[in-house]
């Protein structure tokens, strides 16, 4: 994104799921931010009243195909079919691969119809062995002008969330970075 504008993207993927969407959702509605959630079609499929909330709370929604399989582990033909099953439910015009991994041929295939939104930080907010503090660290330590930062909607991140996604976006804030989705 644009490295001289002093903006961020903020994205969840993997969602939506109960045991973090809400918590998300709140925290992104009291800092007054906006949102991409790149979510697993099947999490929407299982959760529509979700994924209704965050489209209703003005938020962006992209595709993370249906069952988050890897781009390198399927055919061309079995991933676009992924990818297709989950915007049945989702109607999105953002796409991003899981693990940020595939092939070629899957790339050209899939940005004829979506945009790929790839990042360039992500907070490894799902490792096991990142404390909330390393999470809100790798915020402050790496986030810039144009960042598209990657949280997770999962049961995996939702302890770090607690405290690293309030703490990033008060000092996000003070950094004077403003929020964007995209378009």
């Amino acid at each position: 994104m644009d490295r001289n504008d002093r903006s961020v993207y903020l994205t969840f993927d993997d969602g939506p799921i109960p045991e973090s969407t809400p918590f998300i959702l709140d925290t992104l509605r009291q800092h007054g931010v906006k949102a991409t959630f790149f979510m697993v079609g099947d999490n929407v499929r299982k959760h529509p009243e979700l994924f209704q909330q965050i489209i209703d709370e003005g938020h962006q929604i992209g595709n993370h195909t249906h069952n988050h399989i890897s781009g390198f582990r399927h055919s061309l033909h079995d991933y676009s079919y992924n990818v297709e099953k989950a915007n049945a439910y989702l109607h999105s015009h953002l796409f991003r691969p899981p693990h940020g991994w595939m092939r070629l041929p899957q790339y050209a295939w899939l940005s004829r119809k979506f945009k790929i939104v790839m990042w360039d930080l992500v907070t490894r907010d799902y490792s096991r062995w990142l404390t909330p503090q390393d999470v809100f660290n790798n915020i402050r330590r790496y986030a810039r002008p144009g960042s598209i930062i990657t949280f997770h909607d999962s049961l995996k991140s939702i302890d770090k969330l607690r405290f690293a996604l309030p703490a990033s976006i008060i000092w996000l804030k003070e950094q004077g970075y403003e929020f964007r989705i995209f378009e």
